[in-house]
């Protein structure tokens, strides 16, 4: 496969077509000739909180333990009443992880939730309802057709830039001026 943007980032273009994409930075989990799975990592879920989370899975946390400030975002319209963790390398659950790269590693079963309750997950984490996914070509059709740009994911992008401030960020760590981006594209 001559494209592999697993542990890349996906940075939505204007005028790309899908709302829910708009203005969009992903954090690419998988990416194989079969297709690619990846999580939008700065669109903060506006009526959900960690707080809320936890109550509603009836996890009992302890005082301090999660950062319950903690945006929840909207990973992707597929599957949106699952939860996905995207987290720094310095935890493996007990049931599975997916160690993405050197970086970063993403689970989604419950026992991250439970650790992080317990003080006892991953040092960065970004928690996620849904995820994004594309079918086999369908990615590499929207790049063709000027939907993505690409650049390398860093911890402190994903984890310490906030949500808000993801999509510039991400533009300007390839030395593209958001200003300057236009709706339309064309080909030399």
């Amino acid at each position: 496969m001559p494209l592999d943007l697993t542990g890349k980032l996906l940075i939505a273009m204007p005028g790309m077509g899908d709302p829910r994409f708009d203005h969009s930075v992903v954090y690419m989990c998988a990416h194989t000739d079969e297709g690619a799975m990846g999580l939008i990592i700065n669109k903060p879920v506006s009526d959900v909180t960690v707080t809320d989370l936890m109550k509603q899975l009836e996890v009992d946390v302890e005082d301090g333990a999660v950062n319950m400030g903690m945006q929840v975002c909207f990973g992707g319209p597929v599957e949106q009443g699952r939860g996905f963790v995207l987290h720094s390398p310095d935890y493996l659950s007990r049931i599975q992880t997916l160690e993405v790269d050197e970086s970063f590693s993403m689970t989604s079963t419950m026992d991250i939730l439970e650790d992080l309750a317990r003080g006892q997950g991953p040092k960065q984490a970004l928690l996620m309802l849904g995820y994004s996914g594309w079918g086999e070509g369908q990615l590499e059709n929207e790049i063709t057709r000027n939907g993505w740009l690409t650049c390398a994911a860093s911890p402190k992008l994903v984890f310490d830039v906030p949500e808000s401030e993801k999509w510039e960020a991400a533009l300007k760590s390839i030395g593209v001026d958001p200003i300057s981006l236009s709706a339309v594209a064309g080909h030399a």
